[in-house]
């Protein structure tokens, strides 16, 4: 892996980076029941062509970065569903194949219209292996080093199936992105991304001042980019302000739709943030105000589809 970041190599080629959206939103929609505490990872031992068709699908939407659906896939998880640890092994590398293999069914070598899309291979938090919701909350019962040897075994996985950089997303406390940190430093020439699950304008969800976060991380090896995604519209201008006030690294924001999820009865509703009003309705209608604040790079997460990231991409293309 080069010790190049991507991102910026990138972004000397447009004026900012359109990630993707939700991989777990299409994958229902292409009837995928994905009610598992695997979730989407799932699908990477029983469906794998759907998620290649979704990675797909955004490439063709004008995203320039695919996010892996390795998000929840863990050896433990897998093993726990009853599958060998070799097997887990080759399925969380093969959600990096996956996203390869979407990439080059759209961009050939040589193409001159777009610069070649990255695969960031997903690095979910601990408690998304939980599935219990704690990736927004934090305050797991692990120390550092006890998030270092759970991240570990996955980390080096993915980087060795031949991700681009990886994306150590949805965390929630700044003790599991030290703990990333940490894991970037046995693999130098590694590269990564980290990005908060946030519970307003100026604190991630165990509630670290984002600043404080992005003033500790500005400086360590192989941390490409940061940021905040599965967090409200509202709240993204008011935390990238924070961040680019604290160091100038790449900024990326990939926040949920606009709706907000009722965990009780499962299901999606208008958002009833008190700050909704005076914020984006959506991601389109929010480039402009997220760019000007410091953004590097924009895309979607929860509730988010091809449809959104072509408009980012439109956006981009018209400017």
């Amino acid at each position: 892996m080069s010790e190049l970041n991507p991102i910026n190599a990138l972004l000397a080629e447009v004026p900012f980076m359109v990630i993707d959206g939700a991989l777990a939103t299409e994958l229902e929609a292409l009837g995928c029941d994905l009610n598992d505490t695997l979730w989407s990872a799932r699908l990477l031992a029983q469906a794998p062509e759907k998620i290649r068709q979704v990675h797909q699908a955004y490439f063709e939407a004008g995203a320039d970065c695919a996010i892996t659906a390795s998000y929840q896939a863990t050896v433990p998880g897998f093993m726990q569903a009853g599958m060998t640890a070799e097997a887990a092994r080759a399925l969380i590398q093969l959600s990096v194949t996956l996203a390869q293999e979407a990439r080059d069914a759209v961009w050939q070598p040589g193409q001159t219209d777009r610069p070649k899309p990255l695969v960031a291979a997903s690095v979910g938090p601990y408690g998304a292996y939980l599935a219990d919701g704690s990736e927004y909350r934090g305050g797991y019962d692990l120390n550092r080093a006890e998030l270092v040897a759970f991240h570990r075994e996955r980390f080096t996985l993915l980087l060795d199936a031949g991700a681009d950089l990886l994306a150590a997303e949805t965390l929630p406390s700044l003790e599991e992105a030290l703990a990333i940190t940490d894991l970037l430093a046995e693999h130098p020439g590694a590269q990564a991304w980290i990005t908060f699950s946030a519970k307003d304008g100026h604190h991630i969800s165990d509630g670290t001042p984002i600043a404080e976060c992005a003033a500790a991380l500005a400086n360590c090896p192989g941390v490409a980019a940061i940021g905040v995604n599965c967090t409200a519209l509202a709240h993204i201008e008011s935390l990238i302000q924070e961040i680019r006030r604290a160091c100038d690294l790449p900024i990326l924001v990939y926040p949920n739709s606009g709706e907000a999820y009722d965990a009780v009865t499962k299901t999606w509703h208008a958002a009833a943030c008190e700050h909704a009003s005076s914020g984006p309705s959506g991601l389109a209608q929010g480039i402009e105000q997220w760019l000007a604040a410091g953004a590097s790079a924009i895309g979607g997460c929860c509730r988010t589809a091809p449809s959104d990231i072509q408009a980012l991409a439109q956006w981009r293309r018209l400017r």
